[in-house]
């Protein structure tokens, strides 16, 4: 059963998600990818925030770029945690992304990491923690990953 949920807004948006996929692996941890819109799939997004949790599900990763909605979208019909990643995909190189994501209503909470494929992988290291919380396993793997880079 996929632990995380990640979800793209754009087909062209796969190259993107590749360090949390990585992340995923390293940890042994199974995801799943959808590609939907918040402005083209508005009721396919409501759909599958509602449905998330009954999917098993403890984390949603939502990737977008330009006026990237699909995070703030996707929070406002899920109580499980979100956490939006601000994609360079406009002439603005994400910075209206970053700006789309971090700056959510008061109630509807989406934690924002930076642009690009930094904020990828730290969104998926965040997942990695999250799911710490709950699976004994995966927060032994996450403090040994700690370590790690402690060492290095």
């Amino acid at each position: 059963m996929a632990l995380v949920g990640i979800v793209i807004g754009s087909k062209t948006d796969e190259e993107y998600i590749q360090p949390a996929l990585a992340v995923f692996k390293e940890f042994k941890i199974e995801y799943d990818i959808d590609i939907l819109s918040a402005h083209r799939k508005p009721d396919r997004v409501r759909q599958y925030a509602l449905e998330a949790d009954s999917k098993g599900y403890e984390v949603i990763i939502a990737a977008a770029g330009s006026a990237a909605h699909l995070p703030g979208v996707i929070a406002s019909w899920t109580t499980l945690p979100v956490i939006g990643v601000p994609l360079p995909t406009s002439d603005l190189k994400g910075v209206d992304s970053l700006y789309s994501i971090v700056q959510m209503p008061g109630g509807v909470p989406v934690a924002c990491t930076g642009i690009g494929s930094a904020g990828v992988k730290n969104a998926a290291l965040l997942a990695v923690q999250v799911l710490g919380i709950k699976f004994e396993q995966i927060k032994r793997s996450f403090a040994e990953y700690k370590r790690s880079l402690a060492e290095a």
